[in-house]
């Protein structure tokens, strides 16, 4: 059986960990920059194996960061501020 890719394609990227402790938690992250993402960063929850492409308009969706993380309000509040700095 022959594979169909869409694309294969390699690229460099910029990758910056962070580990920080907030209020309620410790935060392990690794953020990646590429062009793939079209200005968006992907972010890596490395302590619970969640991640997501997110952009200055996702930090301030209500919901967003809580349902794609799987963590409550209080617990994205220091996540959703560093975001905001990250990407402003």
């Amino acid at each position: 059986m022959e594979r169909f890719f869409l694309y294969d394609d390699v690229e460099d990227t910029k990758t910056r960990f962070v580990s920080f402790a907030g209020k309620t938690q410790r935060y392990d992250l690794a953020i990646l920059q590429s062009s793939r993402f079209f200005g968006k960063v992907l972010v890596l929850d490395i302590q619970f194996g969640r991640f997501a492409i997110i952009g200055a308009d996702d930090v301030e969706e209500p919901g967003y960061l809580e349902h794609v993380y799987n963590r409550t309000e209080e617990e994205t509040e220091d996540l959703r501020e560093y975001l905001r700095e990250l990407l402003s």
